[in-house]
């Protein structure tokens, strides 16, 4: 089995209890890439890597910051060596964000009329039975 993508720099203590869920997810992700898109939209093969992306990401963020199980040390290896994503997780710290699935649903440029992603209006603002779903990542509501 592949490892996960590490620099020659040793991981500090407690890697060991982290690697299996994270060479997990790295499995998945390369399944998600190999993955045939026919009959899909563009934006639409991208969705299972964004979502494993935020899986590996909310995996490092719950272990460090609510079930405080890893220490900082390790928690920056991993920031450090792109396992998980500090911009995400640093919007994960901020009030309203907490449930945010990806960055490009806060990025205005990448909308219309310059205003967030459809996901992350609250559902009670929505007309009742409407099922929403996320252009850029598939999200079906991340606002809470």
């Amino acid at each position: 089995m592949p490892k996960v993508r590490r620099s020659r720099k040793a991981p500090p203590e407690g890697w060991e209890l982290i690697e299996p869920t994270l060479e997990e997810l790295e499995q998945k992700m390369r399944e998600a890439e190999t993955e045939p898109h026919e009959g899909k939209r563009k934006q639409e093969s991208l969705w299972p890597i964004f979502k494993i992306h935020h899986q590996k990401s909310r995996y490092i963020y719950d272990l460090f910051y609510r079930r405080k199980a890893i220490s900082r040390e390790l928690y920056q290896y991993c920031l450090d060596e792109k396992i998980a994503d500090a911009n995400l997780i640093a919007k994960w710290k901020k009030t309203g964000y907490e449930n945010l699935c990806c960055l490009r649903c806060i990025q205005t440029r990448d909308t219309n009329f310059a205003t967030n992603c459809i996901c992350r209006v609250p559902k009670s603002k929505l007309e009742e039975g409407r099922i929403v779903e996320c252009v850029h990542c598939g999200c079906r509501g991340c606002s809470g």
